[in-house]
């Protein structure tokens, strides 16, 4: 999954990205009003970790932003304002979640566990097409319920494409997911697509390419 967190608190902020990068995300750090309302005009994220005391803005002020015009990526608030008003105030203006500083990274993954499934309408971890299977919580993948070794990047890409399993995944998206901000050579994504096409060669699962929109996961027993 492609994760947002807006925390200003630099140490926190790590802390959650070597928490939840691990199990398979690629995790985008901005510590300012600014950078997160950038990132956010120009990308989707599957979810947001957002803090509400941030050094030029306020957090809450973000979040309407967000959901006026239309975004529904949820939202799960971190921060140290524990009063109820501010839980009301944030749950009303359309968080999802909401996770009183200071809080134990274990109730953290569950929490994120929990938003995702609710986002993606599913009853567990798992994400499934054909005979393949990714569970996002602990990064492992199977084929035909043997386990499937992919280094990371190959990981992100099968994700992605699952997570679209039936339609197009856009390109555009996949590179975000793999590589984040970075800057890519052009055909850098091809190659991650060309290695897992060979491992999933002969399973009846294949990956069809649409040039200019980006890629299927396709299963000919469908």
């Amino acid at each position: 999954m492609r994760l947002l967190v807006i925390e200003d608190d630099a140490l926190i902020a790590r802390s959650l990205e070597q928490a939840l990068a691990p199990l398979g995300n690629t995790v985008e750090v901005f510590g300012t009003y600014a950078e997160a309302r950038a990132a956010l005009r120009h990308d989707r994220f599957d979810l947001i970790l957002l803090d509400l005391g941030l050094p030029d803005g306020d957090g809450l002020a973000l979040l309407a932003a967000l959901r006026d015009r239309g975004d529904t990526t949820p939202v799960l608030i971190l921060t140290a304002r524990d009063g109820i008003d501010d839980r009301v105030s944030g749950l009303d203006l359309g968080a999802d979640d909401y996770l009183a500083k200071p809080f134990s990274i274990a109730e953290l993954e569950a929490r994120v566990r929990a938003l995702l499934r609710r986002s993606q309408q599913r009853s567990d971890n798992r994400l499934r097409y054909g005979c393949l299977a990714f569970d996002p919580a602990t990064g492992a993948a199977t084929l035909d319920d043997a386990p499937l070794a992919l280094p990371r990047r190959e990981l992100l890409l099968l994700e992605g494409l699952l997570l679209h399993a039936g339609s197009i995944a856009p390109r555009e998206a996949l590179e975000r997911r793999l590589f984040g901000f970075d800057e890519v050579g052009s055909n850098a994504l091809e190659v991650y697509v060309s290695r897992l096409r060979k491992r999933l060669s002969g399973t009846g699962l294949r990956i069809r390419t649409f040039r200019g929109l980006g890629y299927r996961l396709e299963d000919d027993a469908g």
